[in-house]
C-alpha cells in the first residue's frame, strides 16, 4: 500500500502511479454586481437632491411642531379615529351581511348583494359623500315609519360621512369576508350538519373562525386606507383632521406647513394601527404556523442578546 503524498514532486514530474497529490484550493471569485451599486447611487442622489429642494424651499418648518398639539389638530386627530372606526365596525358587519347573502342559494339575495357591491365599488366615495351630504334637496323630510324629521337636521355632517365611508366599505368587505368563506373546505361544513348543527351555527362557530385567518390581514389593509381616506369627508364639513388644519392655515397663513402637519399625523396614526394589524394577523396565526414569527420586541431582544454576547 502506497504512502499519501501531500505535495507533488518539484520539476512537473507526474507522480509515480498510486501517488495521492491534494488537491489544489478552489478560487470562489464572487460576481460583482455592478448594477447594484449603480441603482444605490442613483436613488441617494435622487433622495438627496428631494431633501435639498425641500431644504431650499420657502417652508416654515417650525410652524410644524408649534401647532402639532394645537387643540384644533387634536380635536381632529379623534375625530379622524372615531369617523374611521365607527365607518369600518359598519362596513365589516353589513360585508359579512353582503357575503352571506352573495353566497346564499337565494337568487334573490344573491342578487341584490351582488347588485350592492357592484353600484358601491363602481362609483367614487367622494361622489357618495357629495350625495348624502345634499340629500336634503331632493328628500326634505326623512319619512321611517318609526323615525321622522327634516332632512336637514337628520343628515349632519357626521351621519353623512358615515353612510358615505360604512356604506362604500361594506362592498369591498363582502369581498373580503366572501374569500375567507370559500377558503374553508367544504368537508368542514358537511362535518358540521353530520353533527346536527344548523347553517348559523356552523358559520359562527366552525367557518368563521377558520376564515378569519384569510379574512383579517385585508382587512387590517382595509382600515389603514380607512384613516386616510377619511380625509374627504372635508367635503361634508365634518371637523376630522385635514379641515381643521386648513382652518388653522387660514388663519395662520402656513398653508403648506399645515398640510405637512397632517400628513405627519396620518403617518403617526398609520403607523400605531399597523402595529396592531401585525398582533391582530399573529393571533389569527396560531392555528396554522407551528411557530409564530418574533415580535418586534422579541427581535429587538435577540438583537441586543447577541450584541452582548458578540462583546464577550
Amino acid at each position: 500500500m502506497s504512502e499519501r503524498n501531500d505535495k507533488a514532486p518539484a520539476g512537473g514530474d507526474k507522480p509515480p502511479a498510486g501517488t495521492l497529490v491534494a488537491p489544489e484550493a478552489i478560487k470562489a471569485i464572487p460576481v460583482r454586481h455592478y448594477g447594484r451599486w449603480v441603482a444605490a447611487v442613483v436613488v441617494l442622489a435622487l433622495v438627496a437632491l428631494l431633501v435639498n429642494a425641500f431644504a431650499g424651499a420657502n417652508v416654515n418648518y417650525d410652524a410644524i411642531p408649534d401647532f402639532f398639539f394645537n387643540s384644533s389638530i387634536l380635536t381632529g386627530v379623534k375625530n379622524t379615529i372615531v369617523i374611521s372606526v365607527t365607518a369600518m365596525a359598519v362596513g365589516a358587519i353589513l360585508g359579512i351581511v353582503l357575503a352571506v347573502m352573495r353566497l346564499s342559494k337565494n337568487p334573490v339575495t344573491a342578487w341584490i348583494a351582488w347588485a350592492y357591491v357592484w353600484f358601491f365599488r363602481g362609483t367614487p366615495v367622494y361622489v357618495q359623500l357629495l350625495v348624502w351630504f345634499n340629500l336634503s334637496i331632493v328628500f326634505p323630510v326623512i319619512n321611517l315609519g318609526f323615525y321622522k324629521d327634516e332632512m336637514t337636521q337628520f343628515m349632519t355632517p357626521f351621519m353623512a360621512a358615515l353612510l358615505g365611508l360604512g356604506l362604500n366599505e361594506a362592498a369591498y368587505m363582502s369581498e373580503i369576508v366572501r374569500a375567507g368563506l370559500q377558503s374553508v373546505d367544504e368537508g368542514q361544513t358537511e362535518a358540521s350538519h353530520a353533527l346536527g348543527m344548523t347553517q348559523g351555527q356552523t358559520l359562527r362557530r366552525v367557518v368563521l373562525p377558520q376564515a378569519m385567518r384569510v379574512i383579517v390581514p385585508p382587512t387590517g389593509n382595509e382600515f389603514i386606507n380607512m384613516l386616510k381616506t377619511s380625509s374627504l369627508v372635508v367635503a361634508v364639513q365634518y371637523p376630522e383632521l385635514l379641515r381643521n388644519s386648513q382652518d388653522i392655515s387660514q388663519t395662520s397663513g402656513a398653508t403648506v406647513e399645515m398640510l405637512f402637519l397632517a400628513a405627519c399625523w396620518y403617518l403617526v396614526l398609520t403607523s400605531v394601527f399597523s402595529v396592531g394589524q401585525y398582533y391582530l394577523e399573529r393571533y389569527y396565526a396560531r392555528g396554522t404556523s407551528r411557530q409564530l414569527a418574533p415580535t418586534p420586541f422579541q427581535k429587538i431582544k435577540s438583537n441586543m442578546t447577541s450584541l452582548s454576547n458578540w462583546r464577550r
